[in-house]
């Protein structure tokens, strides 16, 4: 496996795990806020102040962490099957 392999293993599993993440905090917002959750978070009419922002963590979040987890499980695959993690995750001092 190589460098490619790993740029479309990763880049794949981590586009995935947003676009679920986002999907799933947008449903969720729906169901605890009763209404359809903001668009734009930043635009001032239409969400307030505390909704926006509470909105934008959230997505921060859920994203952040969905994506963080499906590269790392994209690079225990990736290790298990090449014998090695990606080099692009290897430490300077792994060679």
């Amino acid at each position: 496996m190589g460098p490619l392999v790993w740029k479309v293993l990763g880049t794949g599993a981590a586009v995935l795990a947003a676009a679920v993440a986002e999907r799933v905090v947008k449903t969720g917002w729906v169901v605890a806020a009763g209404k359809p959750a903001p668009a734009d978070p930043s635009h001032p009419e239409e969400s307030s102040w505390k909704e926006g922002v509470l909105f934008a963590a959230l997505s921060g979040l859920a994203v952040g962490a969905a994506r963080a987890a499906a590269t790392r499980k994209a690079a225990q695959y990736y290790a298990q099957s090449a014998g090695h993690l990606p080099k692009a995750l290897a430490r300077p001092d792994e060679g």
